[in-house]
């Protein structure tokens, strides 16, 4: 194949026969024989294709008085797969060795997972330009998942759905809720919105930078010169963001991380009782979203313990047997194939993420790199309309994360303008147990609509640090049947 050209015209050729096939198939969701799952892909916009997988619990309760609720779950990155690493990861019913959980989510909702936004995991897009650019963008095209999913289950539409997000996935949240609202107000999505819960959330970005400094130095990880090299970057980050210069906010960020990870000797972002392991490499977190955002964001998680070398474990299982579970198409492996085929110069005639899409995470890598323009936008507004229109809004806080510190959670709720805001600072906390174990697991603060859990011995990843109180704390913000 010496000739690009030549080249380029065979693929298009296969290109143009094999894409009408797979968009048949991918229309059509497909489930298993006992109906307890289903999935497939919605087509949100021509030509961008959304993943789901959705769980029906064998731990279904009948109430009347609590119907059994829906929990849509959003990963972060941006880039991260809620089918692979939500799913196998924190809160399936499997894990990444395919054993039962014990602790899965199933026992206490129905598990909805999407590989959001589109070019995440299984989900892709046939143009780069189709990715989206900001939080809104992501949103719009889960509100017309999730149209798709709930007007044509009259079953679905008598279950609440809680929007439960992490990380990044809290402005993916927050935006969906207010878009969802919209939908069901119009008249043109189906479906009893329950709540929102956001999971050591980058609501508030400039929030949590501040706060890493500090934080540190109480904590003996970090001097002084430390302190005050980080402390200019923030402040830069602050003159870039009223600038509107946001992408040049997400630069900054992440030099903030090297000066930390440098002035730490490599703290783990994900939790600050650790060191980011020799194994992994030490990146930091701005590397692993600016590169390769789903690799380096599930290989790089050595809060993950159950799971080391992650992406190691969920690759194979995700392009292996996973994948022939759910009947991605085949055919999508010929056109990749081909395009391996090609040489170097060959392949820069052809975008590549279109046929990154034979493969779970495929097109990840390209996901943070067109949202790195909203990267950086707070999503405080978004909640304080939330909480007006009487949307039960969750916050929960991993007490030793770092990226999502607590003390930059705490920071951004500090600057609602929700009327409930200032009794609900001043009352008390309640502590959380956790079955026999009277040892304090979490705390927790609510008033009205408004939600604050504080889990103690928990990272960045709340579920797999703390499975146990995790599991009552979704029975308690699901208010679900199950007890």
């Amino acid at each position: 194949m010496k000739n690009p050209n030549f080249a380029a015209l065979l693929l298009t050729a296969v290109i143009c026969i094999v894409l009408p096939h797979i968009h048949g198939g991918l229309a059509i969701a497909t489930r298993t024989q006992d109906g307890t799952e289903h999935w497939g892909y919605v087509e949100v916009r021509p030509k961008a294709h959304m993943f789901w997988w959705y769980y029906k619990s064998p731990y279904r309760i009948q109430d009347p008085k609590k119907p059994w609720p829906i929990i849509l779950w959003l990963q972060g990155g941006p880039g991260g797969s809620g089918v692979g690493i939500g799913n196998f990861a924190e809160v399936g019913p499997l894990d990444a060795s395919l054993k039962k959980r014990n602790s899965t989510w199933l026992k206490k909702a129905d598990l909805l997972f999407v590989d959001n936004p589109v070019g995440t995991g299984y989900s892709f897009v046939e143009d780069k330009e189709l990715l989206v650019k900001t939080d809104e963008e992501a949103a719009k095209d889960l509100t017309t998942l999730l149209t798709k999913i709930f007007n044509r289950n009259k079953t679905l539409q008598k279950s609440p759905l809680y929007i439960v997000a992490e990380s990044y996935g809290g402005k993916y949240a927050v935006t969906l809720g207010l878009s969802a609202l919209r939908a069901i107000k119009a008249g043109k999505l189906n479906l009893i919105l329950g709540g929102i819960a956001l999971g050591n959330s980058w609501m508030s970005p400039v929030d949590f930078v501040a706060s890493w400094a500090p934080l540190l130095k109480d904590l003996s990880r970090i001097d002084n010169s430390g302190v005050k090299t980080s402390e200019r970057l923030v402040e830069n980050i602050k003159q870039q963001m009223a600038n509107g210069q946001m992408k040049e906010a997400t630069k900054t960020w992440g030099v903030l991380e090297e000066v930390i990870m440098n002035s730490s000797n490599n703290i783990d972002f994900y939790n600050f009782m650790q060191d980011s392991g020799s194994d992994s490499g030490s990146l930091t977190t701005s590397e692993i979203s600016r590169k390769t955002s789903m690799n380096r964001y599930s290989r790089n998680l050595d809060s993950l313990r159950i799971l080391p070398g992650l992406i190691d474990d969920l690759d194979p299982i995700m392009n292996g047997v996973v994948k022939k579970k759910l009947k991605i198409p085949k055919d999508v492996m010929l056109v990749f194939g081909l395009f391996l085929l090609l040489s170097q110069q060959q392949k820069k005639i052809w975008f590549l993420s279109a046929f990154g899409f034979c493969r779970w995470g495929g097109q990840s890598d390209l996901v943070f790199e067109h949202l790195s323009g909203d990267f950086m936008t707070p999503r405080i507004n978004e909640v304080d309309q939330l909480l007006n229109a009487g949307v039960h809004v969750t916050v929960y806080n991993g007490q030793t994360d770092l990226i999502c510190s607590t003390k930059g959670a705490e920071a951004w709720v500090e600057k609602l303008k929700w009327k409930g805001l200032t009794t609900f600072l001043d009352m008390d906390r309640t502590p959380m147990y956790c079955g026999d174990n009277k040892e304090t697991k979490a705390f927790k603060k609510s008033y009205k609509n408004f939600h604050f859990y504080w889990i103690l011995k928990a990272g960045h990843f709340v579920p797999v640090d703390q499975p146990c109180v995790s599991l009552d704390m979704v029975g308690d913000i699901t208010r679900s049947p199950a007890r």
